[in-house]
């Protein structure tokens, strides 16, 4: 099981992955960065985000790009920093026909196995895409809804839950 669980949660540029990847080199000269991103070669901005990502890391990360299937790699007695819950359930959900009680269902059978990885700690990134007001696209609602359920349900199992705002760190749980 693991041993810790930290949620760091906020808007988009609020300082989420640095302040993750400050704890987790707090934590483990080693620690694991597993990237749950799809790189698409002809989306240029999301490449430069990923190379930003990768810039500020140095050569003592473990990096894994894993899209779906996090638990399937020997984490075991590592620190591992998983960017982004976002990205994680946009991958279950086109994957599951943009249904949000199967894609609920994966993410949740997924996150349980993950957390069964002995002597981990894990430290998850995560949006709050909640916080405005409700869409007029349908998809987006859709999705909005299984972010929320995604992210409660990590909080509810997280020892630490911290939400960014404008790059500082609000304790929310601890």
């Amino acid at each position: 099981m693991a041993k810790r669980i930290i949620m760091i949660t906020g808007g988009q540029r609020s300082g989420k992955s640095e302040q993750a990847e400050a704890i987790a080199t707090s934590l483990s000269v080693t620690p694991v960065y597993l990237a749950t991103a799809i790189a698409d070669p002809s989306d240029e901005e999301m490449q430069r985000r990923i190379a930003s990502h990768r810039a500020r890391r140095g050569s003592q990360w473990t990096n894994i790009e894993e899209p779906l299937h996090l638990a399937a790699h020997d984490l075991t007695g590592r620190t591992v920093l998983i960017d982004c819950i976002t990205m994680w359930i946009t991958n279950i959900f086109f994957g599951n026909n943009e249904d949000v009680q199967r894609s609920y269902e994966v993410f949740a059978e997924e996150l349980q196995r993950l957390i069964e990885i002995p002597d981990t700690t894990l430290i998850f990134v995560t949006n709050e895409i909640g916080l405005g007001g409700i869409s007029a696209n349908s998809l987006q609602r859709r999705f909005t809804d299984l972010q929320g359920l995604a992210n409660r349900l990590v909080a509810v199992k997280a020892d630490e839950v911290i939400m960014m705002i404008s790059g500082i760190p609000l304790m929310i749980k601890q």
